[in-house]
C-alpha cells in the first residue's frame, strides 16, 4: 500500500525512549495497555496496519521537510510492521555507511509510532532497498561460514554487527547441519562466531 494521504488521528502520550535495540522480542513490551495476545490475529494485523499508516505519515512529512522524492510503501510481515522508502535518486543519505543513519531514522520513526499509539513499535524500516540487500548478504555470509566450519571444524569469528544483523546470521547457520552460532563480544564489536556442534 502506498501511503498518499496524512490522517489527524494522533495523540501525544508520554514517550520512553530506551536504548535496546534488540529486534528479536515477540512482542511489544506495554507494561499500561493489554497485550496482543489477548486479541484475534485480525486485530493484530490491524494494529500493524495502523503503525505502518502512522510510520508513513511520520515520514512523508520527513522527506517534504528534507525536499526528498520517494514513494513510501506499507506492509507487514509476521509480526511486525515494514515500510519501505523507494524510488528517490537523494535516498542514499538516508541510509548512511553501513546504514547507520537508517538504523538511527528507524528508531525515530519507532519513537513516533509509539508517541502515537502508547506502544513499543518493532516496525522495520528499509530505504532504497538497502535492509533488503544487506539481508541477502548475511543470510549468504551466514550460509559459506557454517558450511566453511563444518567441513573444517574451526570455529570462525565474523565482523561485528548489530543484534538485527546477528539475527540474521544465526538463523542462516542454523539451516547448516554439524554447526552453531553464538554472540560474542560486547557492544560495538558484538560479533557472530560459527561453530561445530
Amino acid at each position: 500500500m502506498t501511503i498518499d494521504s496524512k490522517t489527524d488521528e494522533q495523540s501525544t502520550p508520554e514517550v520512553e525512549a530506551s536504548a535496546d535495540d534488540t529486534v528479536v522480542a515477540a512482542a511489544p513490551v506495554t507494561p499500561e495497555s493489554d497485550t496482543e495476545a489477548d486479541e484475534p490475529e485480525g486485530d493484530a494485523e490491524d494494529y500493524l496496519v495502523e503503525e505502518g499508516e502512522i510510520a508513513g505519515d511520520y515520514l512523508e512529512q520527513l522527506l517534504d521537510v528534507l525536499d526528498f522524492d520517494g514513494d513510501i510503501d506499507l506492509d507487514v510481515e509476521g509480526d511486525r510492521a515494514v515500510v519501505s522508502i523507494d524510488g528517490g535518486k537523494d535516498l542514499n543519505k538516508l541510509v548512511g555507511r553501513k546504514g547507520e543513519v537508517l538504523d538511527a531514522l528507524q528508531e525515530l520513526t519507532r519513537l513516533a509510532v509509539q508517541q502515537s499509539t502508547g506502544d513499543r513499535s518493532k516496525l522495520m524500516l528499509d530505504v532504497a532497498g538497502w535492509r533488503a540487500g544487506r539481508r541477502e548478504e548475511l543470510t549468504r555470509l551466514g550460509t559459506e561460514a557454517a558450511e566453511r566450519v563444518a567441513a573444517s571444524g574451526d570455529s570462525e569469528p565474523l565482523e561485528p554487527m548489530t543484534p538485527f544483523e546477528r539475527k540474521i546470521v544465526h538463523d542462516a547457520v542454523a539451516t547448516i547441519a554439524g554447526v552453531t552460532s553464538e554472540s560474542d563480544g560486547v557492544e560495538p564489536n558484538r560479533h557472530v562466531v560459527v561453530v561445530k556442534e
